[in-house]
C-alpha cells in the first residue's frame, strides 16, 4: 500500500474510488458487528468504518488509540454527515488494515478535552503537538513564513543568513557566551540581532536585505519572551522612515489575509511622549478606550496631607475614570491596593459618584468634593481611580490599572510609536540607548548632544498591537563622527569603541549609503494572529519561564573531557 492523500483531503470527490491513508488512531467506536476508526494527520481526520465481514475483523478490534496504522478502502457518502468536520460528508469502508506500530504508556491523549498542566504538555512535546490547536499554530507558522517571504522577494529583497557565533558586544540584554576550543579563553556570543551584520550588508551594496533570524537573549522570561526567538529582519538603504513604515503596513496588511482578517492603512501614529501621557506606556492597547487624564492641579492643591505632599514635591496626580462604580467593592480596592504595593507603588486612591454622592478614599472636605465634581464631570456611577508621584515612578500602575479595569474591546489594533527619546538615564544616573547606538538622532537636534543629551529625539519607531510591541526600528547612523559622537556620551573611550566596535567603525568609513530598517517578532505577531495568550503555544519546541526544555532536558551537564579541552572549571 502507498498512500494515495491525507485524511483531512479525503471529500465527496473521491466517492466510489479506492483510497490508500494513513495516520493515527484519534478515537474508536467498537459497537459490536461494526467499529469506527477516526483516522488523524496533519491534515485532519477521516472516519474509517470496519464492517464485521473485513477478513480479520478481530484484528482490526485490537486496534488503540494513538496506534499509527495504514488503510486502504473505498470511499462513500455517510448517511448522517458531520458537519463540524471538513471530511464529515464521507467515510472509508476499510478492506485492507496494517498496524505501522503500536503506542503505549501516553501520558495523555491528543484527543482529552480536560486540561493537561503545561509542565506536562512540555515534557511530552511530542505528543503535546498532534492536538488540532498546537497542530494548527505550527500550520499557520509555515504559512506566515511562507508569505512573509514572498512579500518580500516581490518587493526587491534579498534574503541573507549572518552569523550565529559573533563576538559579545553586550549593550541590552546578557549575551548567551560560546567558549571556543581552538582559541583558549576566548568566547562566541550568539546573536541578540544582526543589527551590525545588516548595516554592514547596507554598507556593501545589498541595499535590501531581510532575514528570518534566530536571535538569543539571557534574559528572564515572560509570557511572550523565550531565550531564543526568532525574528524578521529588514533592512534598507537610501530610505526615509515612512518608507520603512509603509513597506512594514504592507507586509503586515498582506500576512493578515492569511487569517481572514482585513487590515486598514496606514495605521495610527503616536509619539512616545502623547503615548506616555495618555496611557502611560510605549505599548497601549488601543482596544481599551479609557485614557489617563492629569488632576494634579484639581486635587494637588486640596486638604489632603497626601496629594499635597506629591503637589509640593513636584509631583503627578494621575488616573483613570470607569463607568462602573458599583462594581468597586472595597474588597476590590483593597485587592488592587495589595498588587500596586507589590508592584512597589503605594497604593490607589478613589472617588465615586454613587446616588448622588460624591464619597473618596483621600479625606477631602465638602467644598472640595463639591469642586472636584464641578470641574471633572463626574457622573453617576462613575470611579476615578489614581495614583501620585513622578511620571517615571507611577506610569507602570496606571497602566496596570487600565489594563485591569478597562473595557477591552475586539479586533486588531495597530499603532506606531513614533519620535523616541534617544537616551534615556539609567538608575545609576548614567545615559544608556532607549533604543540601541546605532539610532539616529533627529537632524534638528543634534547640537542638544553637547548641551543636553536627554533632551535629544530619534528616528525610531515601534509598532504596536493589542498592547505588544511586534517590532521596533529606526534610521541608522551613517556618518563616522556623528557615530562617533553617539559612542562618546554614552561614556566609550576610544579604547572600548575599537574593541567592541572596531570592525564596524572600520567599514562605516568606507562609503556608507542612509539606511535604515525594522525587526519584527515573529513569534508575538503569530501569537496574536492565533488569540493565544503565549509565544509557547505557537513555537514547536518552546522553554518553560525558567528557561527549560523539559523534554530533551535541557540545560544539561557536560562531560568532563569536554570542559578539559575547553579549559574551563565549573565552580560549586
Amino acid at each position: 500500500m502507498k498512500r494515495t492523500d491525507y485524511c483531512g483531503n479525503i471529500d465527496e470527490k473521491y466517492v466510489d474510488k479506492t483510497v490508500v491513508v494513513d495516520g493515527w488512531v484519534h478515537k474508536t467506536r467498537d459497537i459490536g458487528n461494526l467499529l469506527f476508526i477516526d483516522l488523524r494527520d496533519r491534515e485532519g481526520i477521516v472516519q474509517v468504518v470496519v464492517e464485521n465481514d473485513y477478513n480479520d475483523f478481530e484484528y482490526a478490534k485490537t486496534i488503540r488509540t494513538e496506534f499509527v496504522i495504514e488503510v486502504e478502502g473505498k470511499v462513500r457518502k455517510r448517511e448522517n454527515p458531520n458537519p463540524k468536520i471538513k471530511t464529515g460528508g464521507i467515510e472509508i469502508i476499510a478492506n485492507k488494515i496494517k498496524i505501522l506500530n503500536k503506542a503505549e504508556d501516553l501520558p495523555f491523549f491528543p484527543s482529552e478535552k480536560k486540561d493537561i498542566s503545561e509542565e506536562t504538555r512540555l515534557k511530552y512535546r511530542y505528543i503535546d503537538l498532534r492536538k488540532d490547536k498546537i497542530k494548527n499554530n505550527i500550520a499557520l507558522r509555515h504559512k506566515a513564513t511562507i508569505n512573509i517571504r514572498n512579500f518580500l522577494n516581490d518587493n526587491g529583497f534579498y534574503e541573507i543568513e549572518t552569523p550565529v557565533l559573533i563576538r559579545s558586544t553586550p549593550e541590552g540584554a546578557r549575551d548567551f557566551l560560546v567558549p571556543s576550543r581552538v582559541h583558549h579563553g576566548k568566547f562566541y556570543a550568539l546573536p541578540q540581532s544582526p543589527q551590525l551584520f545588516k548595516q554592514i550588508l547596507m554598507i556593501s551594496g545589498f541595499d535590501r536585505y531581510f532575514q528570518l533570524a534566530k536571535c538569543f537573549r539571557d534574559e528572564d522570561l515572560r509570557s511572550d519572551r523565550q531565550p531564543e526567538f526568532t525574528q524578521v529582519d529588514i533592512e534598507m538603504s537610501f530610505v526615509d522612515e515612512n518608507d520603512v513604515l509603509e513597506l512594514s503596513e504592507n507586509m503586515l496588511k498582506n500576512l493578515f489575509k492569511e487569517i481572514g482578517v482585513t487590515v486598514e492603512t496606514p495605521f495610527l501614529k503616536l509619539s512616545y511622549d502623547e503615548a506616555m501621557e495618555k496611557y502611560a506606556t510605549d505599548k497601549p492597547d488601543l482596544r481599551i478606550k479609557e485614557v489617563i487624564e492629569d488632576w494634579t492641579e484639581l486635587l494637588g492643591k486640596t486638604s489632603s496631607n497626601i496629594l499635597n505632599s506629591i503637589y509640593q514635591n513636584n509631583g503627578k496626580i494621575r488616573g483613570i475614570k470607569f463607568q462602573n462604580g458599583k462594581n468597586f467593592s472595597r474588597k476590590v480596592i483593597d485587592n488592587l491596593n495589595n498588587e500596586i504595593r507589590e508592584l512597589g507603588g503605594k497604593g490607589a486612591f478613589w472617588i465615586k459618584k454613587i446616588e448622588g454622592v460624591i464619597k473618596s478614599s483621600i479625606k477631602l472636605n465638602d467644598d472640595e468634593l463639591s469642586s472636584f465634581e464641578k470641574s471633572s464631570s463626574i457622573q453617576e456611577n462613575e470611579i476615578y481611580l489614581f495614583v501620585g508621584g513622578n511620571n517615571k515612578e507611577i506610569n507602570p500602575y496606571l497602566d496596570y490599572i487600565r489594563k485591569k479595569f478597562g473595557n477591552i474591546g475586539e479586533g486588531f489594533e495597530f499603532l506606531w510609536i513614533v519620535d523616541f527619546p534617544l537616551f534615556e538615564r539609567d538608575s545609576d544616573g548614567n545615559i544608556t540607548s532607549l533604543h540601541h547606538p546605532f539610532t539616529s538622532p533627529k537632524p534638528e537636534d543634534i547640537e542638544k548632544l553637547d548641551i543636553d543629551p536627554v533632551q535629544v529625539y530619534s528616528n525610531a519607531y515601534d509598532i504596536v498591537l493589542n498592547g505588544y510591541e511586534i517590532g521596533g526600528g529606526s534610521i541608522r547612523i551613517h556618518d563616522f563622527e556623528l557615530q562617533k559622537k553617539i559612542f562618546e556620551v554614552l561614556g566609550l573611550s576610544d579604547n572600548d569603541i575599537n574593541k567592541k566596535f572596531g570592525f564596524f567603525i572600520k567599514a562605516l568609513k568606507t562609503g556608507t549609503p542612509p539606511h535604515g530598517g525594522i525587526a519584527f517578532g515573529l513569534d508575538r505577531i503569530l501569537m496574536l494572529m492565533a488569540e493565544e495568550t503565549s509565544i509557547r503555544e505557537v513555537i514547536p519546541f518552546p522553554k518553560t519561564t525558567s528557561g527549560m526544555d523539559l523534554m530533551s532536558e535541557t540545560p544539561s551537564e557536560v562531560d568532563e573531557k569536554q570542559l578539559k579541552e575547553l579549559k574551563i572549571n565549573i565552580i560549586k
